[in-house]
């Protein structure tokens, strides 16, 4: 694929937001085990220095998912034996707390195309209600090709 391939461009830019409810924290930790008192219990909390429980940072890393998504979803049916799969995040940092109530925003930004190896590159950015930066990484995409068989039982 060369970068002229590529129905996104440089600089293309979504947004997501969800607010975290104390529902989402409990379903997070459910699924995944991390029943943590900083997520779990209010009381030992407020003698913390954040006075709250305060959500997963790799719950986070879910809105940064659901974000690419809606960044890629409408471009799948265009790219003919092109799937959008995830790489993975590099230099993911949790640089703030997120709290039961808040309101989080996801910015994804498309910053380079690299069509030799079929990937794009972008900035995503988690900001609260206060415009604080609470989450920030770069994801990489892979367009993988989808083999005739999967074309056909689709």
């Amino acid at each position: 694929m060369q970068d002229t391939d590529f129905q996104v461009t440089v600089g293309q830019s979504i947004r997501f937001s969800k607010t975290v409810s104390e529902s989402d924290v409990y379903l997070f930790a459910g699924i995944t085990g991390d029943l943590s008192d900083v997520h779990c219990n209010e009381q030992y909390m407020e003698t913390s220095a954040f006075g709250h429980r305060i959500a997963h940072g790799v719950l986070s890393m879910g809105f940064m998912s659901t974000a690419s998504t809606v960044m890629f979803t409408p471009y799948v049916a265009k790219y003919v034996g092109l799937t959008p799969v995830s790489l993975g995040y590099d230099r993911v940092r949790f640089v703030g707390p997120v709290f039961f109530g808040d309101t989080v925003t996801v910015s994804y930004t498309i910053d380079r195309l690299d069509g030799a190896k079929d990937r794009t590159f972008s900035n995503v950015e988690v900001r609260n209600q206060r415009g604080e930066v609470v989450a920030a990484a770069v994801h990489i995409m892979k367009w993988v090709p989808v083999s005739s068989s999967a074309k056909n039982a689709a």
